[in-house]
């Protein structure tokens, strides 16, 4: 028997790509599964289909830039499940351009879902995970967490954030609660969907040319959850062997 059996799993971002792979895989892994993101349609469908076929899965409205919003989603998740034992800020959005373009509301949005949504999830959750003495947080960066490219100045300095924020409370908590940092290479998903700058949009189709499935890094996750307690996966690279980025 999977140790998932019975695990709560709290997922931001979860109506597509990176989340939704996860919580289609951990739900048939045993665990109960609480979905969150702007989206209730997608989710709606996710959650039906993840019941369909035989996992445990709840969803609830969410966006992470509003705190209360995230604290509500964890209370919902108590409220359902009794506990929150792992927490995955996988929220992101990558609407690159070079900063020449000027485009501060896109600047803006990144800072506040890529940042501020991660410390939203920690806000909500760590108070939690120290009265249960326990809990896991994952949090997804980027290789835009170790390098920068032309017109992603922006989303990599937030995800250098998330990865030094993630370093931060691995340092600051107890050992009952592990902390992880999962930062995938090119993957498929839906983020270059929100790149409004033409340029930047025709750079990133032949960047993501050669990409890993989201389910590689659902892989990835699951395997950080199932390590035994005593064993904190700090930090994980995933990217596409055939790809130089």
């Amino acid at each position: 028997m999977s140790n998932l059996n019975g695990k709560v799993i709290v997922i931001t971002g979860a109506s597509s790509g990176i989340g939704e792979a996860t919580a289609r895989l951990l739900a048939a892994r045993g665990a109960h599964v609480v979905l969150g993101a702007r989206r209730t349609e997608r989710l709606e469908v996710i959650t039906s289909e993840i019941q369909a076929a035989g996992g445990s899965a709840a969803y609830m409205q969410l966006d992470v830039t509003r705190l209360e919003e995230m604290e509500q989603f964890i209370q919902f998740a108590v409220h359902t499940y009794g506990q929150v034992d792992v927490l995955l800020n996988n929220a992101g959005v990558m609407p690159l351009s070079a900063l020449e373009e000027i485009k501060v509301e896109e600047w803006n949005r990144m800072i506040d879902v890529n940042i501020r949504g991660v410390l939203h999830g920690i806000a909500a959750g760590l108070p939690l995970m120290k009265q249960q003495s326990n809990g896991h947080f994952i949090n997804i960066a980027s290789i835009g967490a170790y390098s920068v490219t032309p017109t992603a100045a922006v989303y990599c300095a937030t995800k250098y954030a998330v990865k030094a924020i993630t370093d931060g409370l691995r340092m600051e908590t107890d050992s009952n609660i592990r902390v992880t940092l999962i930062s995938p290479g090119v993957t498929e998903s839906e983020l270059a969907d929100t790149i409004s700058d033409e340029h930047a949009r025709q750079a990133m189709k032949e960047y993501r040319s050669v990409s890993i499935p989201a389910s590689t890094i659902a892989n990835a996750i699951l395997y950080s959850i199932e390590q035994p307690a005593e064993v904190d996966v700090s930090e994980m690279i995933i990217r596409p062997a055939a790809s130089i980025h």
